[in-house]
């Protein structure tokens, strides 16, 4: 038998080399799959597709773009064509206008960084061979099989990065991304993707005695890795839209201190409607309204009848919390951050007719509040998630 070369090797074999299983695809396909989805979900919701545009929330801008990227993308259009039951793909490419970029102090600020042809949804994920290198050095992602666990995070985080208990940093703004900043428990943006790091295992020692670790990274597409601490290190510092999400801090509520929006003491308190709208009357020992005043209680509610914010009824006062030092802004958006899962939803009219939507109405129990108090006094309710289903506060997964 004559030899033969490799390609020639492959050839011959490729007669029987078994077929291709129809229903597999690879992480990077599937990871695709996971965004257009995302888009989809939208189109369900809005009945169109996702705009650009300053005055659109940013997850439509997010949206937006990704699907402007996917429709540039050949091999991307080819893998979507089968779902695109909404004919989302079969638009005319139309690229974000210049002005597109986000402003720190809107939601999820900075994501894109100061280049907005740099955006975080131009699905970076989807890469030439140079990149997908670098991306295989965090290891192969695959299907999150317990991500209902971690999805009320990633919903918790939006909501935070929406009222600005949280904030996105870019690495380009950073000295470095230290190890010690990926541990478990913390937040980035990489690949066009928020991760969790849900687990961090035990120290050990590479071959040239450097410190390293395994972790264990939950992505918001329901998909996970197995990573090295170093190597998702570099992950970061290689893409340039990465970005560090910074934990949840109200700053110093009680301080030593005074600031511009201090007060010299106040009260929090917590209010039972007695209006006879059915949806109160129905919640009525659930539902409650919590504010932050740095006068009289009684004053604050004495026209509760007429006013909107008060569901245009009297009012039963049912506890009070007295502070010293408070920082007001800061203690009310802790506050709505921990309960804005549970918070009412409801239009009312007022005097004028013109439709009302109170924002400070929980349907949440008089004893959570207490605790929810007590932990902000500690300064411990950064490391709680107030969950509905079993009307209690949760220490978050760490």
């Amino acid at each position: 038998m004559n030899d033969l070369t490799l390609d020639e090797l492959a050839e011959e074999l490729a007669e029987f080399a078994e077929p291709e299983r129809g229903g597999s695809r690879s992480p990077r396909d599937e990871r695709v799959i996971a965004g257009f989805e995302e888009i989809q979900r939208f189109v369900d919701a809005q009945g169109r597709a996702p705009l650009h545009g300053e005055d659109r929330d940013i997850f439509e801008r997010l949206y937006a773009v990704r699907l402007d990227r996917l429709r540039a993308l050949v091999d991307c259009r080819a893998l979507l064509a089968p779902l695109d039951r909404q004919a989302l793909l079969t638009d005319e490419v139309t690229a974000p206008p210049p002005e597109e970029t986000i402003d720190d102090d809107e939601l999820m600020a900075e994501l894109a960084g100061a280049d907005s042809s740099e955006h975080i949804t131009t699905l970076r994920h989807v890469r030439t061979s140079a990149d997908k290198r670098a991306a295989e050095e965090i290891a192969q992602r695959k299907v999150c099989e317990d991500f209902e666990k971690f999805q009320p995070l990633f919903e918790q985080v939006k909501r935070e990065l929406k009222s600005g208990v949280r904030k996105t940093l870019p690495f380009k703004a950073l000295d470095e991304i230290r190890l010690s900043e990926i541990q478990s428990g913390e937040f980035f943006i990489v690949g066009g993707q928020v991760a969790y790091i849900a687990e961090s295992g035990e120290e050990i020692r590479t071959q040239y005695e450097r410190k390293d670790s395994r972790l264990r990274v939950i992505y918001d597409n329901a998909t996970e890795s197995d990573v090295l601490q170093r190597s998702f290190q570099r992950a970061l510092h290689r893409d340039e839209s990465a970005r560090l999400v910074t934990n949840p801090s109200a700053g110093p509520l009680f301080g030593d201190e005074p600031e511009a929006d201090d007060l010299a003491s106040g009260t929090i308190y917590v209010l039972r409607s007695k209006s006879d709208n059915p949806t109160v009357v129905a919640n009525q020992e659930i539902l409650h309204k919590i504010g932050v005043t740095g006068g009289s209680v009684e004053r604050r509610v004495d026209n509760a009848r007429l006013d909107p914010t008060f569901l245009l009824a009297d009012v039963e006062i049912v506890a009070t919390y007295k502070l010293s030092n408070i920082n007001r802004t800061r203690l009310e958006n802790v506050i709505h951050r921990i309960f804005d899962p549970v918070r009412l939803n409801i239009e009312i009219k007022d005097r004028f007719g013109l439709p009302v939507v109170p924002r400070e109405w929980f349907l949440v129990p008089l004893f959570i509040i207490d605790e929810a108090v007590t932990r902000i006094k500690d300064g411990t309710i950064t490391e709680y998630t107030y969950d509905p289903a079993s009307a209690s506060l949760k220490r978050n997964i760490r």
